[in-house]
């Protein structure tokens, strides 16, 4: 029992050892990079990317993805525009670009270059992630962009949009040049604190938790994917591969987040017809859920047809480390979750449709025999006046 209570013990002066060499390792190891933040509307059902050209002086996007370009593409490559520089309350100046998508999305990417040691990244991580300065700025250059832009946008969207923010922490060079390995071994304190925007240590468990979501294709370069932030240390070059990754992820999420929505609301309104007499007894309260079917019908077809747009935006025709890279980040900021939310409720839509549908074909043959009926009366009356017809 002893013995017991002694490797226990020393298992727990072995973590705290092991935290405490953590927080002081490297303690004035230099970092350089950029603070990346994502944000993203999404305004219509669809932007005519060569009518937005005419009109903006704009470019389009290359994919960059990392080994085998060849084999991963968009479907219809967004164009980008760069904007002016924004200049924050703070003073910090960051660099802009505006991403139009196909699919209705557009995408801020503002960019603000740091230096300094691991806290300070800390730092940075915790009060940009709970700064809501970014999004006000953000609706303000999208609402002037887009008054230019009206003739591109198909069936643009009323009141408020549906938004996503994200942030990435771009480390592209560290004293040292740790490999990923060392990296890990050394600040996985700091960079969970990083990717959840906390200026306290995390526990062991969350931490773990938080590394689980890690991906390098080389020794040198890694990728820690968060839901709300990520953390990448790799080359300019090689991080435009997860930074691309993760706005089309988050770009997705916004789609699929609307299309529940307008599920939801659909699907409420079935609701309260069928509720309000639209599936009643009589052949006159069926014959009415014709329209009703017809506009169910409408609605599943264009989520059916968007939602396939969104969905294959991007093609990865093999097996890669970008398709690995693009699940995990798609799997974090939560596009699954809502891609099985909008597949639950069409599949309802679906049964709700062949339910009105059958509802209407028994009334029409309700009136169809009712004629045929009255017919009949008609010829025996006759029959038995002895008039022709």
């Amino acid at each position: 029992m002893d013995r017991e209570v002694s490797t226990i013990a020393g298992a727990d002066v072995s973590r705290d050892l092991s935290t405490k060499l953590q927080q002081s390792a490297q303690p004035s190891a230099r970092l350089r990079g950029s603070v990346l933040v994502l944000i993203q509307f999404d305004v219509c059902e669809e932007i005519r990317l060569d009518e937005l050209r005419k009109i903006f002086p704009t470019r389009t996007t290359e994919a960059s993805f990392k080994k085998a370009p060849a084999y991963v593409r968009y479907q219809r490559t967004p164009v980008e525009e760069t904007i002016e520089p924004l200049t924050l309350e703070s003073g910090e100046r960051l660099a802009g670009e505006i991403k139009y998508y196909d699919y209705g999305v557009v995408s801020l990417e503002f960019e603000l270059p740091f230096a300094g040691g691991w806290e300070t990244l800390v730092q940075l991580s915790c009060r940009w992630t709970s700064d809501t300065n970014f999004e006000k700025l953000a609706t303000r250059i999208v609402k002037q962009k887009l008054e230019r832009a009206a003739p591109a946008l198909v069936k643009p969207y009323k009141g408020e949009w549906l938004q996503e923010d994200y942030f990435i922490f771009h480390v592209r060079e560290i004293d040292g040049s740790p490999s990923a390995d060392e990296l890990l071994a050394t600040q996985s304190i700091q960079i969970a604190q990083v990717v959840r925007g906390e200026m306290q240590i995390l526990s062991e468990g969350e931490r773990q938790e938080i590394l689980q979501s890690r991906i390098s294709y080389y020794p040198t370069d890694l990728a820690v994917i968060g839901w709300n932030a990520a953390f990448i240390y790799d080359t300019p070059v090689g991080a435009e591969t997860a930074i691309q990754l993760l706005q089309y992820a988050n770009s997705q999420l916004l789609e699929f987040r609307h299309y529940d929505e307008l599920m939801t609301k659909e699907l409420e309104n079935v609701y309260d017809f069928l509720e309000a007499g639209g599936s009643g007894t009589t052949w006159w309260s069926r014959w009415r859920t014709a329209n009703a079917a017809s506009k169910l019908h409408t609605v599943l077809l264009d989520v059916n047809e968007l939602t396939e747009r969104a969905d294959n935006a991007i093609k990865f025709l093999s097996d890669m480390f970008s398709a690995r890279l693009y699940k995990l980040c798609a799997q974090k900021v939560g596009v699954p979750d809502y891609k099985d939310l909008v597949k639950e409720k069409l599949q309802t839509a679906e049964d709700l449709y062949r339910f009105m549908v059958e509802q209407f074909n028994q009334s029409r043959a309700f009136v169809l025999e009712l004629m045929v009926v009255v017919i009949l009366i008609i010829e025996l009356v006759y029959f038995f006046r002895g008039k022709p017809i």
